[in-house]
């Protein structure tokens, strides 16, 4: 690794740090006038402009069927003769466990809440039938296709062309030409990985309250709704340890959390679905939903509310597409990574199902599971939020109705730590490897890059622990990137059809 020629870039490394050190010291410093005027820009880019991210979605998940289902879905991702790294269930288990895995987690707890009083759905029909459907399509095939259609593209750049820079900006390189050398390949790579900090900086507020939240449940410490910052530092140190363990041992340790972390998630599961006595229900509806959802795809991928009577679509679902956008940066780079040996068909179609099984799983038991104590059992979980009730409260008071609650709680802080724990190992495994001018996909990162960027995934939420709303300033900051992050999804997928014109040369399965 010392070798010049896979020296690190320093400009990755610091700029996109430093941009958001500043904003973090803005919202601190100035938090009224920084939300306002990225209040202005949010709306405009997620009302003025949504239907920019409703056709990017539409148009992305298309192409991934397309590609998937013509010649180039027979391009093998790597040289004639490779067999797959790794066996179905460590690969499927990798990919699903290097996304917003523990995100997954605390939306299947409370995402059928947040629609439960939503005007559009009460047009539409019943809390039942709808506030059941909506986060499988809010999680579902368009919200994957981001990742999908650029681990195609990264895989085939890694394995098959044998590039040795691991950047947004070579996979843009068919397109492009020289010019990603020089100035716009500079600007790609600073956009991504300041998308990829904004993202995963503001990615531990969602689900930590929770966790801390069950933590204090567990252990009888006070504040067990989850407002204790300094026991919420301790747990997010707790992860910290966990992942930067694992990078420590390289992919090898990547491969095993991710094992260990999908059966504590099937024992979570399995307790909620199996001791809880709603598992006729809990199927049934799961069930109905995904019918619903089938039958709908095409109107709410579509539906833009152009009169905004209520902008539900502007609110959740353009909100969704940009979020995952931002996600974007590492995830495809890790299982394009971990894909070689498998063919672009193989690699597109078996990471949606393995993607979606895991999500979808997730969201029928633990989602309707809290349903049936409001449908079937008179628990006022909604009108507790809209009270102003903390969702941790709420969701605790959901396991408070489960065999031996503290069982389940801890199985839950277990597989949320591991979640947390897989997915930045990952996302820091691909991040190093970004911070390098070059490097061979068959070497790793030098330990003391994946150190840097362990410790400074860590650092950026806990200094906003002390923000206050610097936290929602934040999010919207990783939406707004997703709108330069959308034309660089273009140009990448562009490339890769570009490059992939001419199949007879290319290495098939």
């Amino acid at each position: 690794m010392d070798n010049r020629e896979y020296r690190t870039d320093r400009l990755v490394m610091i700029v996109p740090l430093v941009l958001v050190v500043l904003l973090c010291g803005t919202f601190m410093t100035a938090p009224d006038s920084s939300q306002r005027i990225l209040g202005i820009l949010r709306t405009f880019l997620g009302d003025t402009c949504g239907i920019y991210y409703a056709l990017l979605g539409v148009g992305i998940f298309l192409v991934t069927l397309y590609i998937a289902f013509s010649k180039r879905g027979e391009i093998l991702l790597g040289r004639p003769g490779d067999k797959p790294q790794y066996s179905g269930f460590q690969w499927g288990s990798m990919i699903f466990t290097s996304t917003m895995a523990a995100d997954i987690l605390f939306y299947s707890l409370c995402e059928w809440m947040l629609y439960a009083e939503e005007p559009y759905l009460k047009e539409l029909g019943s809390m039942q039938k709808w506030a059941s459907t909506y986060p499988l399509f809010h999680w579902g095939p368009i919200a994957w296709c981001f990742y999908i259609a650029l681990a195609a593209a990264f895989g085939y750049m890694l394995h098959v062309k044998g590039r040795d820079r691991q950047k947004f900006s070579e996979a843009c390189r068919p397109l492009l030409g020289a010019r990603i050398d020089g100035t716009a390949g500079k600007v790609i790579d600073l956009v991504a990985v300041f998308a990829l900090l904004a993202g995963t900086a503001t990615t531990f507020s969602l689900a930590t309250p929770l966790l801390t939240a069950a933590v204090a449940r567990i252990t009888g410490l006070p504040d067990a709704a989850g407002d204790s910052r300094l026991l919420t530092i301790v747990v997010l140190l707790v992860i910290a340890g966990v992942y930067t363990a694992a990078i420590w041992f390289g992919m090898k340790g990547v491969q095993k959390l991710a094992a260990g972390c999908a059966y504590l998630f099937f024992a979570l599961l399995a307790y909620v679905l199996f001791l809880g006595g709603e598992t006729r229900y809990i199927l049934e509806t799961g069930f109905s939903a995904l019918g619903n959802m089938t039958q709908n795809f095409i109107a709410m991928s579509t539906w833009m509310d152009p009169l905004r009577e209520n902008s539900f679509p502007q609110n959740w679902t353009i909100y969704y597409w940009a979020y995952w956008m931002v996600w974007c940066v590492a995830t495809p780079f890790f299982i394009g990574t971990i894909s070689r040996g498998r063919t672009v068909r193989q690699t597109i179609l078996g990471g949606y199902g393995w993607g979606l099984a895991g999500t979808y799983t997730s969201f029928i038991i633990l989602g309707n599971y809290g349903m049936a104590q409001q449908l079937r059992h008179g628990a006022d979980l909604t009108g507790r939020l809209a009270a102003g009730d903390s969702y941790s409260r709420v969701i605790l008071e959901i396991f408070d109705t489960l065999p031996l609650p503290k069982v389940a709680l801890f199985l839950l802080v277990i597989a949320m730590t591991a979640f947390y724990a897989t997915t930045f190992d990952s996302i820091t495994m691909v991040v190093s490897a970004y911070s390098y001018k070059a490097l061979p996909t068959d070497q790793e990162p030098g330990r003391n890059v994946r150190i840097y960027w362990a410790i400074l995934f860590i650092l950026l939420p806990i200094a906003l622990l002390y923000a206050g709303n610097s936290m929602y300033s934040l999010q919207s900051v990783s939406i707004i990137a997703a709108a330069p992050i959308g034309v660089i999804i273009l140009l990448i997928v562009a490339s890769f059809l570009k490059d992939t014109k001419d199949t007879g040369g290319l290495h098939k399965q």
